[in-house]
């Protein structure tokens, strides 16, 4: 896929992936309590590709532990998607902050329905 930050972002667009990142943000969990909220709407391989998906963004990490499969959160990628929105944030609100006191200006005139 391509870049790291649009493979995190890709990652986080599914809500069923954003609900597996939350319950990982209470602690490490294996695949298999990772999927059972789930398994009533999709089959095991669906969970497991979405799964997979948030490997591949290194949003989770898996281990292998015999037969247990144990997930945690790796917080690196959603840090780098924060500080990317974060400063883009500030130059979008500078912009709107513009605007609105553009906006002003022009409002000033048309006041009681006279305009300048």
């Amino acid at each position: 896929m391509r870049d790291p930050l649009s493979r995190t972002f890709a990652a986080l667009a599914d809500p069923t992936r954003r609900a597996m990142l939350a319950r990982l943000s209470e602690g490490e969990a294996n695949v298999s309590d990772l999927a059972e909220p789930f398994l009533r709407d999709m089959s095991l391989p669906a969970v497991t590709k979405h799964l997979k998906v948030l490997e591949n963004a290194g949003l989770i990490t898996k281990g292998r532990n015999a037969q247990w499969r144990p997930c945690q959160l790796n917080g690196e990628p959603l840090r780098e998607a924060v500080d990317w929105m974060e400063r883009h944030r500030i130059a979008w609100e500078d912009q709107l902050d513009r605007l609105g006191a553009y906006l002003k200006t022009k409002t000033k005139g048309t006041r009681h329905g006279h305009k300048k």
